[in-house]
């Protein structure tokens, strides 16, 4: 797999977005023991496994967390790379996302919390923009849990909240 970076001074696009040729991902996880593999993911190493409570030694993260990790990492860079456009840089920023679980198998996601936290000299209109193409155009992780996962999102500029939309 080879990833390519985009410049993106086409104005249609966040500078940050990746093509990947032939339009794949792979990743590859080996196991090692117990409920624990070593996970392979765009040439990275890292070792995930099971809680203990089904076998595993917590010795790394959940498969289904990393998910959350994923969308969190995915809308945060997307939201950077559209507040660098409108040449905004904010002195703090941070995504976090919590999610209920369905009671039965298999235990899915049911709601995803997504809370954005924004600190700076940043008009609220454009990190409410950033957000919002965010989540409607750029991010390919929330896109790929849409329709099925009800998500709502929250931003909080210097400590008071933007906006908050609950999960439809």
């Amino acid at each position: 797999m080879r990833l390519l970076v985009a410049e993106a001074d086409d104005g249609k696009r966040p500078a940050c977005t990746y093509f990947l040729e032939n339009h794949m991902l792979e990743s590859k996880v080996t196991w090692t023991e117990g409920m624990a593999f070593d996970a392979e993911l765009e040439g990275m190493r890292f070792e995930i496994d099971a809680d203990e409570r089904f076998g595993g030694r917590g010795r790394g993260p959940k498969p289904k967390g990393l998910t959350l990790t994923s969308l969190a990492g995915c809308t945060a860079m997307d939201v950077m790379a559209i507040l660098g456009k409108m040449r905004l840089v904010p002195s703090r920023f941070e995504v976090s996302v919590d999610a209920d679980l369905t009671e039965e198998h298999p235990k899915r996601f049911a709601t995803v919390r997504l809370r954005y936290e924004l600190e700076g000299e940043l008009p609220a209109k454009k990190v409410e923009r950033a957000v919002r193409l965010s989540e409607e155009r750029y991010c390919g992780v929330r896109a790929s849990l849409a329709p099925e996962i009800r998500v709502s999102s929250h931003i909080w500029l210097n400590g008071q909240r933007l906006i908050g939309q609950d999960a439809a």
